[in-house]
């Protein structure tokens, strides 16, 4: 009996696969090894990435609210700590959108919570 090695679904794996990877650099589009070995390379980084991009914003928008609440003599931290004693629920994301485009807005919240 001969052997079933199912080229169809293979095939269709390294096509999947060499599809995914065009634009990439030297063999890594067209030679299946590299190409598999980058495409999984940059599945590992897109997971990884997805997390550290939650970490980046959270951070750009503190550096942007500290900036916002300098302005008017007060700390990030000082600020996050009287928007909690004044139950504020605003989020970092709102406060760092108000501080950079809405800067009336911004000043009205912190007058309200000194």
């Amino acid at each position: 009996m001969p052997r079933s090695v199912n080229s169809v679904a293979s095939r269709a794996r390294r096509k999947k696969v060499l599809k995914a990877t065009k634009g990439y650099f030297g063999r890594g589009k067209n030679v299946w090894t590299v190409a598999k070995n980058k495409y999984e390379k940059g599945l590992q980084y897109a997971y990884r990435d997805r997390k550290v991009k939650k970490r980046e914003f959270r951070a750009l928008w503190i550096q942007r609210i500290n900036a916002g609440a300098r302005q008017y003599g007060v700390s990030y931290s000082q600020f996050m700590g009287m928007l909690k004693k004044a139950e504020i629920d605003l989020n970092r994301k709102v406060l760092a959108d108000l501080a950079m485009n809405h800067p009336v807005a911004f000043k009205a919240i912190l007058e309200k919570v000194k």
